[in-house]
């Protein structure tokens, strides 16, 4: 199936969407932040075919990551989460609102992936 790039500073979270995701045939990729995810993204961005990142973290938050992978790779499919109400994801960009559902993941990640 997929190779995913999953990013979230939440651990539980990220375990989560692993196994939800490695359970459904992907292989996941992990990082606790942006600057984290960009290193993984780039030593790997020719086998990942999606990055799924929280908006909210530190280090370097979702936004940015999102915009340093799009100056590298417009055409990246980029799907962020977030718990907040008041985020927005950026244009083109996929949105999976926390807490979700293992199945609104596994959906949104075949929508994603389609």
């Amino acid at each position: 199936m997929a190779v995913i790039l999953l990013v979230d500073d939440e651990r539980g979270v990220l375990n989560l969407m692993a196994a939800v995701l490695r359970l459904a045939g992907h292989q996941a990729l992990t990082a606790s932040n942006g600057l984290e995810a960009l290193a993984v993204y780039r030593s790997y961005s020719e086998l990942i075919e999606l990055v799924i990142t929280d908006l909210k973290m530190p280090v370097m938050d979702g936004y940015e990551l999102i915009g340093r992978i799009q100056e590298t790779n417009p055409g990246a499919r980029i799907v962020c989460t977030s718990g907040y109400l008041e985020d927005d994801c950026p244009k083109g960009v996929k949105f999976l609102r926390k807490p979700f559902l293992p199945d609104d993941l596994r959906a949104l990640v075949e929508e994603a992936l389609s």
